[in-house]
Order: C-alpha cells, then structure tokens, then sequence
C-alpha cells in the first residue's frame, strides 16, 4: 500500500496474495492503518481486477501515482475484491476526512452516490459513470470513438475480411467498445464479418484469461484474423491466444503493445490516468467527456508495433480520426442509442 501501516495492523492483515474479505474487520484495518493520513488527503478505490490488471485499474494507478511523484504528497488506496465493499470502502474513507475520494469504475456508482449524499462537503470523483451531485467529479469517456478507429484499423490489414471482438462483462459500456468496433470495421469494408463475444455477466469476466483466450480461438477458427479485446485483465488471454495463432490482436485501455509485441496491432488508449490526475491537481464538480479531440481515447503507435503499422496505414487511421473531430464522420454511442444504430 501507499499509506505507512502499523505493526499490529500488519500483522492482523491478511498475508500478500490473500483476498480481502467484505467484514467490517478488514475495512477498519484499512482505516486504522491510515488514519494518520487520511486528512484531506485523497483516495483512490480501485475497482475489480486491481490495480495492476494491465489495463483500466492500472492506467488510474499510473495517473494517481505520477500525482504522488509529482507533488511529494501520499495518498490512501483500496482494492475492491468483491461487490459487497464498495459502499463500506468509500464511507471508511470519508469518515477519515479523505478528498478528493476516486472511484475507478462504473460499479461503484451507486456505492458512491450514496455516500456523496452523507458527505455533502468531501469531494468525489467516479471514472466511467456519471453522478449528478454537487460534491462529484465525472468522468467519462468517447470509447466508440476510439474502439472505431482501431476497427477500421483491424479490417485495413485484415486478410480474410473477417474480425474478432471479445468483451468482458456483458454491460452498455463494453457494447459501447463493441458497436464503435463494428462500425469503424463496416465503413472500412462493407462486406467486413465481425464476431463478437462477451466473457460473462458478472464482474469476474474482467479477469478470466482461460475464457478470453478460448472465445478468440473460437472466432480465430471461424477464419478472423484480427481480435479487439475490451475486458480488462480477461484481454491477456485473448492477446496469447492470437500470438500463439499467428493473428493479431488489439488492446485496450492501457498502451498493451507490449505485452505480445509484434502481434499486438495496436491499442484502443483511454487515457484514465490523465483524468485521473487532473483531478487530483484541480478537483471540479460536474461531468467531464473525454474523445478523440480531448485527447480522451487514442491508438497506440510505439516501438512494439512499429513494423506492422506502415506508413500508409497510418496515414489512413490518421485521415479517419482527422474525420471523426471534425465531426464528418459521426460515431454512434450505443449507450446514448440504447442499441448499435449506424
């Protein structure tokens, strides 16, 4: 943890690898080890997954941390191990005079929204949900714009015609992913084929490896040959299961090239640790939309890519997204929709 923990809470803690349980016991260590720091300074509550899940998590813990290099300052964390702790996590951190508080991820809206509600003077801040109080930050993001470009991408170097998208949990976020996918790849080539799967319909498809993996090899057997994954550590399967197939893969919120480099086309980047540590330098109320032309979303281009991104593709994904700002080319928001409708 980033916060000093004491010797009796040390040694009443679970051992490393132990997974928080949601008894009051576990959440008042976590207090008890950080009370001496938790005046006004903030925290973070990492959501499912954790914070080194390679992906979403792990971009705001880089965001939180260039905050704590920055300024010199330590902030309080917390891992979130089971739905049942969102709520008891952010009120222990309240109660300690934590602020901001930065819920990392949609899940904890509810949690949050209640105790913003019986905080009205602490600051919050939730990543991928917006919250209608005076006390909260939002923060949300253009996914399809970004999941468009790199579906466009996908079918630009596709040799099939045909490509893969694997989702985590089945939510209007990652159908979010998965439409902007669809459309980028059908405008691209209209006779384009897109399979599609989502991991599961609860929170444990976010890190479920064996099942990303075997969904990409299902659709790397239907002839795609190129797979976007939205499912947060879950991505880490379907990335080795297309190294090991000779295809090609497409990361997601956090630059992954490097993970399977040079079969990792490239990156959907959601820029969480950038919004993340605007709001630890200058906190404000209300909601914060981040695209293309915010600098919100990206795709990665670095040294793990560079040879399977030639010039010319390059020139067309940037003639795409030059498109996409200027607003000649319009991204359908399924969550805005309520369905895929381009």
């Amino acid at each position: 943890m980033t916060i000093a923990i004491s010797p009796f809470a040390r040694a009443a803690a679970p051992k490393r690898g132990t997974p928080w349980v949601s008894s009051p016991l576990a959440l008042a260590l976590l207090v008890l080890s950080a009370s001496a720091f938790a005046q006004s300074k903030p925290a973070v509550i990492f959501d499912m997954g954790g914070k080194f899940d390679k992906s979403f998590n792990e971009s705001a813990y880089r965001g939180v941390e260039r905050w704590k290099q920055e300024s010199g300052k330590p902030y309080l964390e917390f891992e979130i191990s089971n739905d049942t702790q969102r709520v008891q996590a952010i009120r222990r951190m309240a109660e300690r005079g934590a602020s901001p508080i930065i819920s990392v991820g949609f899940a904890q809206a509810s949690a949050l929204e209640q105790v913003a509600k019986e905080f009205p003077k602490t600051q919050f801040a939730i990543v991928d949900a917006e919250v209608k109080l005076p006390n909260v930050q939002s923060l949300l993001f253009k996914e399809h714009e970004g999941s468009y470009l790199v579906g466009a991408m996908a079918v630009l170097v596709s040799k099939t015609g045909k490509v893969g998208f694997v989702g985590g949990m089945d939510i209007p976020l990652i159908r979010k992913f998965q439409c902007g996918y669809e459309q980028g790849a059908k405008a691209t080539n209209p006779k384009v084929e897109v399979f599609s799967n989502m991991t599961g319909t609860t929170s444990s498809a976010w890190n479920d490896p064996t099942r990303g993996g075997e969904l990409a090899k299902a659709q790397f057997a239907k002839g795609s040959d190129v797979v976007f994954a939205a499912a947060g550590g879950t991505g880490s399967g379907v990335y080795q299961a297309a190294k090991d197939a000779g295809r090609l893969a497409i990361g997601v919120d956090s630059n992954q090239n490097h993970l399977q480099p040079g079969t990792m086309l490239t990156s959907m980047v959601k820029n969480v640790d950038v919004a993340v540590y605007n709001v630890l330098k200058g906190w404000k109320a209300g909601t914060t939309v981040l695209g293309l032309k915010e600098g919100g979303v990206e795709y990665a281009l670095d040294q793990h890519n560079a040879k399977l991104v030639t010039p010319a593709l390059k020139s067309k994904v940037e003639a795409i997204k030059a498109d996409i700002i200027s607003g000649k080319v319009k991204v359908a928001d399924f969550m805005a929709d309520g369905a895929c409708k381009y």
